[in-house]
Parts: structure tokens; sequence; C-alpha cells
């Protein structure tokens, strides 16, 4: 799947990537390989906000969306149980709900299929993509290689997740199913667990948020510039692009690629085009020193949580909430991570413990937002990653170097077209 950006553009571009995440630290690197200047401009700095805090896991598989058959049935347990992975601030929801009406209107079988077919070509090849982008330079230390593990209490439990497996075996997945004893020979970290799914070809990143912090000291290193300021809109005359403001400035560019996740939206309504965007809260506890590690990252499937072994801790990931970007952390999140991982790992013990809150920016339609904004020259969207920002950032990145260089890109962009929400 992974192919070369191509040869060099006929012109040279400066381009400004506005966000430093994954996303936008992959789309400078591969417009430095094709030949343009590059300046990456960040309210916070590289690899601080959603690109720091997920899971880790270069999780290929996840092309089931969210949204799949059931999930209007399951609403009121996920809302109103406490043990499930789902959390609403109450005080949100009139501003909430317009979205949310829309964004459950995909939960049939043939949105479900289609967002998993718009998925696979950005997240399907990730760990050669991430060892594409990496290669040569200091962050090729932090990918691992791994299988990844779904756990189920039985065999039955799987078998009730038919529909999600269906679509990753469309789409060429294959995998290992591990009873009990074989799950045991395999890790006996695990004995909780009855029936186990095993998936090659996957991996991890040790450390996101150093990863991402080497991959861009890399764009400065082969002359790109990193600024930390908050970007306030896309300057163009006469329907193009011509510079970036930024921190009282105006930085000059040709072209600019709007990659800051969540944050992306008041650009793009700057530009004309309105994307139905929430954010989902997400929460990380981090165990460090822990007593027992797990061989590969594993998806506790019942509870819907991760837990990758990151270098000296276990990350746990995986709970929900909607709340809007202002509100402050809740408790509840990080104390149903603890439960889940006593409850996966009896007798685990760890030495401390962080927590951390972010924002996954989730398009209204589970599909990520690649491409030119319709009637600007020179303005690209390249963020909506949802769950696999990490896992879909260095594709997302190498399709809008394509772009910008005047190449065929690897792939048909038309599922991702910003025009989508014209």
């Amino acid at each position: 799947m992974t192919q070369d950006v191509g040869t060099l553009p006929n012109k040279r571009y400066t381009v400004a990537v506005v966000g430093a995440g994954i996303v936008g630290v992959s789309t400078a690197i591969w417009l430095q390989r094709a030949g343009h200047d590059v300046v990456v401009i960040d309210r916070t700095g590289p690899g601080r906000e959603a690109s720091y805090g997920n899971g880790g896991i270069l999780a290929s598989c996840s092309v089931v969306p969210v949204t799949t058959p059931g999930l209007l049935g399951k609403a009121p347990r996920l809302v109103f149980d406490p043990t499930q992975p789902l959390f609403l601030k109450w005080s949100y929801v009139p501003r909430l709900l317009p979205w949310l009406v829309h964004y459950l209107s995909h939960a049939n079988p043939v949105d479900a299929g289609r967002i998993a077919a718009a998925l696979y070509p950005i997240v399907g090849d990730s760990l050669a993509d991430h060892r594409a982008l990496a290669q040569g330079t200091p962050a090729a230390d932090w990918i691992v290689p791994s299988d990844y593990l779904y756990l189920y209490g039985d065999r039955a439990a799987f078998e009730a997740d038919a529909f999600g497996w269906s679509l990753r075996k469309a789409h060429g997945f294959t995998w290992d199913e591990l009873d009990g004893p074989a799950l045991k020979a395999y890790d006996a970290v695990l004995e909780n667990f009855g029936f186990a799914v095993r998936l090659g070809e996957h991996g991890y990143i040790a450390d996101p948020g150093r990863y991402v912090e080497h991959l861009a000291a890399h764009v400065v290193a082969d002359g790109g510039r990193l600024l930390c300021a908050e970007v306030s809109d896309i300057v163009s005359e006469a329907g193009r692009v011509i510079g970036v403001r930024a921190g009282g400035e105006t930085i000059a560019c040709q072209a600019a690629v709007i990659a800051a996740g969540v944050w992306s939206v008041n650009l793009t309504r700057r530009l004309g085009l309105t994307v139905p965007l929430e954010s989902e809260r997400g929460y990380h506890l981090e165990l460090w020193a822990p007593s027992v590690t797990p061989r590969a990252p594993i998806m506790v499937a019942a509870r819907k949580f991760v837990v990758t072994p990151l270098r000296g801790r276990l990350r746990l990931a995986g709970v929900v909430e909607f709340g809007g970007l202002d509100a402050p952390p809740s408790q509840a999140p990080v104390g149903l991570l603890k439960n889940n991982i006593r409850a996966a790992l009896p007798g685990l013990t760890w030495e401390e413990e962080t927590e951390w809150m972010g924002h996954r920016p989730a398009p209204v339609d589970s599909i990520p937002v690649i491409g030119p904004v319709p009637g600007v020259d020179g303005a690209y969207l390249a963020f909506g990653h949802h769950h696999v920002g990490l896992t879909g950032g260095p594709k997302t990145g190498r399709l809008l170097a394509q772009l910008i260089s005047g190449h065929t890109p690897d792939i048909d962009l038309a599922p991702y077209d910003p025009g989508r929400f014209r």
C-alpha cells in the first residue's frame, strides 16, 4: 500500500502546517522529502495534545466504527451504567444533540461498511507507514512491531461481535483464535480470559509523545521551522492562500495545511467551510513500574479499553466523554479505567500513576477530512481521525504531500473530501 511521494514537484512551495501532532508532523516530513519548504505552527508544541495521550497502538484493524448496528439499543445502558466507557457532561447535551443525532444515524450496516471501507486505506498498513515515515530519524527507535490481542471471556462473547469481525475479514485481516490453554501458553498474564483473537503485523509506539517530538526535531534538522503560536487565520488573496496569521505576524506561504485536530474547525469556518465535528474527550491512566506486563497490546472487548506496554509503564485508554473543550477533567473515567485493569489483571501492582485527558476530533460521519478546501486554492485539511489519529497519521501526511506536489495520490480521496460538508 505504501508508495513513494513521487518525483520532485515542478514548483517548490513554502507550506505552513497548522498543528504539530502526528498528522501535521507527518505531513511536514513528507513535504520536505518532496522538495518543499515547511513551517510547522502549533499553539502548545509538538505532540502535546491527542498525539501525546492516545493508546499508542498502531491499530490497523481498527476499521470498525463506533456506529455499528445495534448501537441505538445499547445507548441507554452506555449512558446510565457507570461501568460502561461512555460519559456525558449533562450541561453540554443541548449543544451536543444536533451532532449526536446525525452521528447515530450512521449506526446501520450500510454506513458502517462504507466507513470501514474509507478507514482501511488510511490505517490498514500502519506499521509499514510509520517505519517509512521514521526511517533515518531518531523516532524510529520508538516503533515496536507486535501482535494485537482482543480479549473475551469466552468464544460466545467473540461470536457476539461477529459484525465487526466480518468487516475486518472483508478488508483482508486474518487472525488466530486462542482458547484458554492456548491463550495461557501465549501469555500467562492473561489467564483471567477464556478466549482471544490474535492479529499479527501490528505494533505500538513505546512513547507517543516523545515519538512525535523526535519527528518534529527531524523536521527542524532538515531545514524546517517550528513555531509555538496560536494561528488565528489563513490569509488568502483572489481565492488563493498567501499566508498564515499566527502570533501577531503573517507568515508568507503558498499553501497551508490545517491539521490541528479538534481545534481545526474555527479555521476551516473562516475559509467558508463548516465541518460538523465534536471533541471526544479521551482519558488515559498510566501505571508505572507494573508488577506484570502483557506481551503485546490488548483490547479488553467487554469493557472497551486497551492496555499498551509502553516503556516503563502500562497505558490504559479507551474511555469517551462528551463535554466540550472547556470543562475540566472528570474523575469517574479514570476511576473506571482503574477498576477495569484490576478486573482484567487481578493482582497487578504498580508504584506510581499518572492521568491525562485530551480531545479526539470526531467528525459526524466518522471519516477523516483530507483534501483541498473548496474555493480556496492552496488550502488543505487533514484532521478528524477520531480514534485512529496515530494509526493513520503517516498515511495522511503522505497523501497531503502528494496533493500539494501535484501528484496523483495513492488512493481515491473522494470519501475524505472536505467538500462533502459544503
